[in-house]
């Protein structure tokens, strides 16, 4: 029972504040220049070798990429990407305790033309860049935004994977120590404040493309969606295998709720995992994911790692703009009263597992159109895709309003629109043909955002559906969708004679 007198002050421990007065945890002996969370504290040597070694470790850990492989470095000039280009170029460097044995190229995609900059901005920025990656002595390569019009339809098409098993991991180690490989690749030679040209109508047709996404939200998907298929492109072309991204922890914990409420719950495995092989020939790898942006913040701080700030789409926009933005202000102000909460988010990710086909197994044709991802439309009748996709159509399901003259004398049903004869499908001629295949047909069409909607996985569906218009997509998209469509067509005419994998088996 609680008493009246009694006093309950004396046994109420205070909590203990962390404090840089403290000593290091690791070294016991240096006063601790950083804290980066309640009872980690360290030292300013200590804090860089736990830093270096969590990069090592990760890609020791994975043994994704090999001895002698050729790694793209994707640089966006924001601190994650620069301080993942700092990370590897210690790794390289003479006096490094375990050296890395990859030979890198960066990348920078400009989307000045994207995000309204102007051309002097453009180059200035370029600049500053160029700055720093002629400091790392790395081949660069600077590809502007407006590059993405003239890609191939191969860029969206997987290719022959090469991954390699980790089983060979030591053998390809040997192989490069015998060879003696070890030098990195020669810089190329740019001017530097040259710029690529980029001819102002591409300019224009890439902002068009952009606005014509209603919402900032299917803005930053199709932009993320261009970028990507750039890299890929840039590294197939200049012959690298794996391509390096600079997500840490905390973005790909605001990634993940934002894949969540955007319907990409079905590739969360490939958005947020540390390798993604959707592209089959080119890897994408995440080495930054077990940072967090604190300390990585704190490490360029403290060692003088340079980046440049570069406007986004969703700069100076409110919390509320988009749902990319809303997620984001909702992890950093939770992260702030709680701080494990993008750790929790981050640990949860790294357990979840697709139920679709695998990259290695599913066929090309079933495959988003702008991802490339396997598609998570093919499911059952009593699915909850499928609830809403019924939802939406009748939702959008127009009736017009009856009156009782209208039941009473209800108006005759016209057979078709169209004078008797005029249509290429209703004659027997040589026209019948052509409308039988699709082809020079007078009847109306359904629309372009019709027919994408098989060939698009439910979040990118979304993306497209926010467009107002899909005569704005690059060429390669829409040459590729009617490949696919014919190649469709030409699969339902010679079902009947094709055998099954399992008839052709045995």
């Amino acid at each position: 029972m609680c008493q009246v007198d009694e006093d309950y002050h004396d046994g109420l421990d205070r909590a203990e504040v962390p404090s840089v007065f403290k000593k290091c945890v690791k070294c016991k002996e240096a006063s601790a220049a950083v804290v980066i969370r309640a009872g980690d504290t360290f030292c300013r040597g200590c804090f860089k070798e736990y830093f270096i070694h969590k990069f090592r470790a990760m890609l020791g850990k994975n043994r994704i990429i090999f001895p002698g492989d050729k790694v793209l470095l994707a640089v966006s000039g924001g601190s994650s990407s620069c301080s993942m280009l700092r990370q590897v170029q210690e790794g390289l460097s003479q006096n490094a305790h375990k050296k890395l044995k990859f030979l890198p190229g960066i990348v920078y995609i400009d989307e000045g033309g994207a995000v309204g900059q102007s051309v002097d901005e453009r180059v200035r920025t370029v600049a500053e860049l160029q700055a720093v990656f002629r400091a790392a002595g790395f081949p660069f390569y600077v590809v502007p935004l407006e590059q993405v019009l003239d890609l191939p339809s191969s860029v969206v098409v997987m290719a022959q994977s090469s991954e390699q098993p980790a089983s060979a991991y030591k053998e390809a180690v040997d192989q490069f120590l015998k060879s003696n490989s070890g030098s990195c690749l020669n810089p190329k030679d740019q001017d530097p404040t040259s710029v690529p040209v980029v001819p102002e109508a591409h300019t224009q047709f890439l902002q068009q493309l952009i606005v014509s996404a209603k919402t900032l939200t299917a803005r930053h998907d199709l932009l993320n969606t261009l970028r990507q298929h750039l890299l890929v492109h840039t590294a197939r072309t200049e012959g690298y295998k794996k391509v390096m991204l600079g997500d840490n922890c905390t973005r790909l914990a605001i990634k993940l709720l934002t894949s969540i409420s955007l319907g990409r719950g079905a590739q969360l495995a490939q958005d947020t995992g540390f390798s993604d092989s959707r592209y089959g020939d080119i890897i994408l790898v995440r080495p930054m994911r077990d940072y967090s942006a604190k300390e990585i913040a704190y490490y360029n701080h403290l060692f003088n790692v340079a980046s440049v700030f570069i406007p986004s789409l969703d700069t100076k926009t409110t919390e509320k703009a988009s749902i990319q933005r809303l997620t984001e202000s909702f992890v950093t102000k939770l992260q702030v009263d709680f701080p494990s909460t993008v750790s929790t988010i981050y640990r949860t990710s790294e357990k979840l597992q697709t139920a679709c086909k695998s990259s290695s197994t599913a066929d090309r044709s079933d495959r988003c159109l702008l991802c490339v991802c396997t598609l998570d439309t093919s499911v059952e009748n009593a699915s909850s895709f499928q609830a809403t996709l019924t939802s939406e159509q009748l939702s959008q399901t127009k009736y017009p309003a009856r009156t009782k003259s209208d039941q009473l004398h209800p108006a005759p049903v016209l057979e078709s629109s169209v004078p008797s004869g005029s249509c290429c499908s209703s004659g027997g001629g040589e026209d019948s043909g052509e409308a039988e295949r699709g082809e020079g047909c007078c009847s109306v069409k359904e629309p372009e955002k019709t027919n994408l909607k098989t060939l698009l996985c439910y979040s990118c569906h979304l993306t497209i559906k926010d467009m107002s218009s899909v005569e704005h997509l690059p060429q390669y998209i829409l040459l590729e969708a009617q490949r696919r469509k014919r190649r469709s067509k030409m699969r339902e005419k010679i079902s009947e004679f094709l055998l099954d994998d399992d008839e052709g088996g045995n």
